[in-house]
């Protein structure tokens, strides 16, 4: 065996967030002297940060652990496909968290194989979250991830079984922690002994719990063949509304979403813009143009000019409709 790695430091992927936890977790393995590296996962129903800004919580994770080397995973159509049909169900909303966690597990032991480490480690807290964090599931999750006995739980380690890196001597189990339930305070109080003091995402947030958020998606996953991520950040913004020829207006809310509707706008869709009054953008996917410039006066604030000028953009191709006896149209 070649002699760099049997000299070589204890090896260990960390599943970070961003958050207190995983952040504490990684903590307390850099303090066994053991070189870690992150594993993080991005997909839009992350709530941490704001949209388009991409993990910044990791990023000051990254650099409170003192700069270790991170890999970030980009969750796709197969996670999708798990969020459409889970094996292990779902949670109060549509929120496949024990699913969700075997698939990034697995990853992440791909991951811990390629780069040659010796185990993985989460920042989970046994009691804090009700679906995957009581000691059922974690064991679920260990034996369907396929990384049984390799998956390190420092936080509440002394609360479960030893696991391999425990029982060979990689990890001092008596350094690990017993920390259970929903309460931050000894998270909080851990963290600033540690000099912990900026974690700007320490609770996380994902959309899949949100219901209103769910209702949308679950409306997407009934009338998609092919679900694809590049269609979620259509269902986070605007008023949505399904007509019964099984077309879909979006009616965008505010300015910034009017922008946002532009920006996501994807040939196949119609675009409507009002041209010579103020109203809200409207996205289309069908060919119900009438209902969707009906939808877009309903939701004008002002008075419509007669004719209304709406500009109509569809197959890369822009024209302006001129809607008539319309005068006096106004939002409730």
């Amino acid at each position: 065996m070649n002699p760099s790695i049997l000299n070589r430091r204890t090896r260990a992927i960390g599943l970070l967030s961003g958050g207190l936890d995983s952040t504490l977790a990684a903590k307390l393995m850099l303090e066994q002297g053991i070189e870690v590296l992150a594993a993080n996962f991005t997909s839009p129903f992350c709530t941490c940060t704001p949209k388009k800004a991409g993990c910044a919580a990791v990023v000051t994770a990254v650099k409170q652990l003192g700069g270790i080397r991170l890999k970030q995973f980009a969750l796709r159509e197969e996670y999708l496909e798990m969020v459409r049909n889970p094996k292990h169900g779902y949670g109060s909303a549509l929120n496949p968290c024990i699913d969700c966690r075997i698939m990034k597990i697995k990853k992440a032991g791909e991951y811990m194989q390629k780069v040659g480490a010796d185990f993985l480690f989460t920042g989970e807290v046994l009691g804090q979250r009700p679906m995957s964090q009581h000691k059922w599931a974690l064991a679920l999750i260990d034996r369907d991830s396929g990384f049984q006995g390799l998956i390190l739980r420092p936080l509440s380690a002394r609360y479960l079984e030893p696991t391999l890196p425990e029982t060979t001597g990689l990890v001092d189990r008596g350094k690990l922690l017993d920390l259970s339930g929903r309460s931050r305070k000894p998270q909080i109080s851990l963290a600033a002994e540690k000099n912990i003091r900026d974690y700007p995402c320490p609770a996380g947030g994902c959309l899949l719990t949100d219901k209103n958020f769910a209702s949308r998606l679950k409306d997407y996953f009934v009338y998609t063949d092919k679900p694809r991520m590049r269609d979620m950040p259509l269902l986070k913004i605007g008023r949505h509304f399904r007509l019964p020829g099984d077309d879909k207006i979006i009616v965008a809310r505010n300015e910034q979403e009017c922008r946002q509707l532009k920006n996501i706008f994807v040939e196949g869709s119609h675009l409507l813009e009002p041209l010579n009054f103020s109203g809200p953008t409207v996205l289309l996917q069908g060919s119900a143009i009438e209902a969707a410039i009906v939808k877009m006066l309903h939701y004008t604030n002002r008075l419509v000019p007669e004719p209304a000028r709406i500009s109509h953009r569809y197959g890369g191709k822009n024209k302006v409709i001129s809607w008539k006896n319309n005068a006096g149209n106004k939002s409730r």
